[in-house]
Parts: C-alpha cells; sequence; structure tokens
C-alpha cells in the first residue's frame, strides 16, 4: 500500500537554519495493515503524514501509495487521488460548524462526482460509526468523541483503501478516546490500511507495527512476521 524509499524532507525555521526533519527515510506498509509511528512532538510525524498523503511533495526521494507515485501526478489529478484513496482524520476534527453531521460527512462529495446515492451512504456511515440518531447535529452540539467519530465518517466517505491519522486521540479524554481506538480497531479487522502517527501509548498499543522516529529515521518497535520496514532494499 505504501512505499517510500530514501525521503529527505528539509525547511528552513524562522532565524533562517536549515532543518532535516526526515533524513533518508524508507518505509513499507501492507494492504491491511495497522501501523503506529510514534516519537516526541517535533520530531517529523506529522510531515511524514502529509508526504504520504500527498499533502505534501517537496521532498527527495519517492513515495507510491497503492501503485501511484504521488509526485508524478498534477495538482487535479493529486487532489482526485486524495479525495477517492486516502482519508485522513487530524487531531482538530476539522468540521465545519455551520453544517450539520451530515453534510460534514458529505463535504468530500462536493469535490468529486455526486450520485443520488450520496446521502444514504452518508448516513450509513454515521451509523457505523454510532451517530446515525445525531445526523442534524451541529459539531457544537456533539462531544469530542462524537466529533472525531463523524470525521472518521468523512474520511470513510471516498471508499479510501488508506486511512492516515495524525493524533486521532490527542484531544480525547482517556474514556472517550479508547472508543475511538477501538473503531480502527474495527476498520482494520475489515480490511482497512490504517496508519496512525501518535505520541500516545494506548493508540500505539491497539497497532500491529509500531514504528519509531529517531533522527529522522523509522526504527521498528514492534512487528509481525510478515512486517518489512524499509532502510533495507
Amino acid at each position: 500500500m505504501i512505499h517510500a524509499r530514501d525521503i529527505t524532507k528539509e525547511y528552513v525555521d524562522g532565524d533562517g537554519t536549515q532543518v532535516r526533519v526526515l533524513d533518508g527515510m524508507s518505509l513499507d506498509v501492507e494492504a491491511g495493515d495497522f501501523v503506529a509511528v510514534v516519537g516526541p512532538s517535533g520530531s517529523g510525524k506529522s510531515t511524514l503524514l502529509h508526504l504520504l498523503g500527498g499533502l505534501d511533495i517537496d521532498y527527495r526521494g519517492e513515495v507510491k501509495v497503492g501503485g501511484v507515485t504521488l509526485r508524478g501526478l498534477e495538482d487535479k489529478a493529486l487532489a482526485r487521488f486524495r479525495n477517492t484513496h486516502v482519508g485522513f482524520v487530524f487531531q482538530s476534527f476539522h468540521l465545519i460548524p455551520n453544517l450539520s453531521a451530515l453534510e460534514n460527512v458529505l463535504l468530500p462529495s462536493y469535490f468529486g462526482p455526486r450520485d443520488a446515492q450520496a446521502v444514504k451512504r452518508a448516513e450509513a456511515l454515521l451509523e457505523r460509526v454510532g451517530l446515525g440518531a445525531k445526523k442534524d447535529r451541529a459539531p457544537v452540539r456533539l462531544s469530542g468523541g462524537e466529533r472525531q467519530r463523524v470525521a472518521i465518517a468523512r474520511a470513510l466517505y471516498g471508499g479510501p483503501r488508506l486511512l492516515l491519522c495524525d493524533e486521532p486521540t490527542g484531544n480525547l479524554d482517556a474514556a472517550t478516546g479508547d472508543g475511538v481506538i477501538q473503531l480502527f480497531r474495527e476498520l482494520h479487522r475489515e480490511g482497512l490500511t490504517v496508519l496512525a502517527v501518535t505520541h500516545e501509548e494506548r493508540m500505539s498499543a491497539a497497532a500491529r507495527r509500531v514504528l519509531r522516529l529517531k533522527e529522522g529515521k523509522l526504527v521498528e518497535e514492534r512487528a509481525s512476521e510478515r512486517a518489512v520496514l524499509g532502510g533495507a532494499p
């Protein structure tokens, strides 16, 4: 599902110093895997996620997702790829406050083909995450955990093969976060590839593989026999 080789990412900070966030990093993630990338704040976890999701193509190296070389796509093609192949879940939910839960889930349909079944598909996804009865509520009338479930339903709308999650439990209390983590487990069991960057042990404990970002490279901390980590050919 993900094939990244020799990824180097640099930026210039406020005082003009060049900072290398990722340093020749390599990674393979098989379809249907559940991977957690851990590390302290500022270690480059979110940067890695943005590269893998095609949100940032300013790097050296190669990234393929589902066999597609992301940097080889023009802007419109890259946007279509993200809308149909990758779902994003962020710490801050990024819901539109003046839209209902259902309307928030439907947002991806405005950036791609929309058919007569769009509303039914969005309603089914809200049912899937346990919020069918609250589809008409605005985000302000939902708890933090419910908002994150709406965000997950929205991420699933396009039928993605890959779910990329950036600190998805970072704004949630322990009990609420556990419920969201259980939902990720269920999605993984159903065959979805999940990659989450996190600093929380409860999230990494749910993953099948745990990788740590250290000095711009990934170090495998836990894996099954089938796990494959880059750094080797």
